[in-house]
């Protein structure tokens, strides 16, 4: 910082430098003691020392105000320090003009998001009410046959895609709507997997699944958000074979299929928003939401989530379920 002080004053340095050579030239020119000069340039130099500490220290303390003031901009703009001359005004004036247009422009964005958001939220509640009907009307109509079955599992993909709708909508509201317990792993489990019972039956998937007899600190409703997308993928990915959930000390739950697997160039990036790598250009309706949905609230429980997959071998994707630091409410 006392540099930077130093290269901002280097002018007024350097004028001081070459007045003194200007005054020894002339003394020598008049054949006058330039030793007189070199004394006269002690003193100023001398007093120059103490005035440029004095404004030094000055200058650090404004210096301290900004630094803090860049920190709270966003809050407050009245802390800007007194201005020392008519340039500096015109700065803080400028300053001040476009933090109001930011404030307006902040407030603007804000009324839209929120009406977004609020749009949003009523019409996956609304749409929630005729997917209800249209299960009813398919299970009374046509029994359960196999084109039925078949009927009844894309309704579930629709509402399954309005929860993610609705919990990608919660995930950006403020962190509130989280209940943290001890919960039986097993409880969860067995409801995700009593949702995609009829997909496994289908499909001819075979489940290997054996109580796990684990309790875990988190929350149950977002948990089991994240294994019914795990299970959701593993079923998308997996033409014929097995899945399996199976739980490794201390506590970390493993769901592993044997599916195509994950090219190698895009296993780092399955957690990222948007993207859907080969397998999903290949499946031409990925999202590339759902895992990216599952990282986030993963970290909001305190919870890991990891994938090993390699192309053709099947993907697994691991929870650890005991990294959580959480507060039981």
């Amino acid at each position: 910082m006392f540099f930077s002080y130093l290269k901002s004053q280097c002018k007024i340095i350097g004028a001081f430098l070459g007045f003194c050579l200007i005054f020894a030239i002339v003394f020598a020119l008049y054949e006058l003691p330039v030793e007189a000069v070199g004394y006269g340039a002690v003193l100023c130099a001398f007093l120059g020392v103490i005035l440029v500490v004095l404004d030094y220290r000055a200058f650090y303390e404004r210096h301290k105000r900004l630094e803090a003031l860049r920190r709270e901009i966003t809050v407050t703009a009245a802390g800007l320090p007194q201005p020392w001359g008519p340039l500096e005004e015109d700065y803080q004036a400028v300053i001040r003009v476009l933090y109001e247009d930011k404030l307006q422009l902040t407030g603007h964005m804000r009324q839209r998001y929120t009406d977004l958001v609020e749009y949003y939220t009523v019409w996956a509640h609304q749409i929630k009410t005729p997917i209800a009907a249209m299960g009813l009307l398919l299970q009374g109509e046509q029994g359960d046959t196999p084109h039925s079955r078949e009927l009844r599992e894309e309704l579930q993909r629709i509402e399954h895609y309005v929860e993610m709708v609705l919990c990608y909508l919660r995930l950006e509201a403020p962190p509130t709507d989280y209940l943290i317990r001890e919960y039986d792993l097993d409880g969860i489990i067995k409801q995700a997997v009593r949702k995609y019972a009829s997909q496994f039956i289908r499909r001819k998937i075979r489940l290997e699944y054996e109580p796990l007899n684990c309790w875990v600190l988190t929350d149950e409703k977002w948990l089991l958000f994240v294994i019914e997308q795990i299970l959701s993928n593993a079923l998308k990915y997996t033409r014929s074979g097995t899945i399996a959930i199976t739980l490794e000390e201390p506590k970390t739950l493993c769901i592993r299929d044997t599916g195509m697997g994950i090219a190698p160039e895009d296993l780092p990036r399955i957690f990222e928003k948007g993207y859907t790598g080969f397998n999903g250009r290949t499946d031409k309706k990925a999202s590339g939401i759902g895992l990216y949905l599952c990282r986030r609230i993963c970290r909001n429980l305190g919870h890991e989530i990891t994938a090993v997959s390699a192309a053709g071998r099947g993907t697994e994707i691991r929870l650890d379920l005991q990294s959580a630091e959480l507060a039981i409410e």
